[in-house]
């Protein structure tokens, strides 16, 4: 179950927001400076780079606990700036004021409040690599 909560999570980061994300919301929005889509193209690149790392960790190493914590970092990282988000001007309406949510809460914070639960039991049960 452990490898498999923490494959779920890799997923929603490594390949569910890339495909979310290019697109004219994001990386090709026209209202979005130069500099801002290449700060979101990095991110992406990298977060997909990390889940390609701990998908290998997972399913081929064995290994885990360094892949539930690499996932915890980037799923937290978004919860934290989601958090942070009135210190920074940050928000997850699009400019037309709408916003993607589930169940009436947003779907990033949803996945990733998920993902982030789930990859800190992956770390808190005994180590199985089952």
């Amino acid at each position: 179950m452990k490898k498999y909560s923490i494959t779920f999570s890799i997923i929603l980061y490594a390949i569910v927001v890339p495909f979310l994300e290019l697109n004219a919301t994001h990386v090709f929005n026209p209202d979005w400076t130069p500099h801002v889509r290449i700060h979101e193209v990095w991110q992406l690149i990298t977060n997909s780079g990390i889940g390609v790392l701990c998908i290998w960790l997972v399913w081929v190493k064995k290994e885990t606990n360094i892949s539930a914590m690499l996932s915890l970092l980037i799923t937290g990282g978004f919860l934290l700036a989601f958090i942070l988000k009135g210190f920074y001007g940050g928000s997850m309406q699009y400019l037309d004021g709408s916003e993607k949510t589930l169940l009436g809460i947003n779907i990033g914070v949803l996945g990733f409040g998920i993902a982030f639960i789930l990859l800190l039991f992956a770390l808190l049960t005994k180590k199985s690599n089952k």
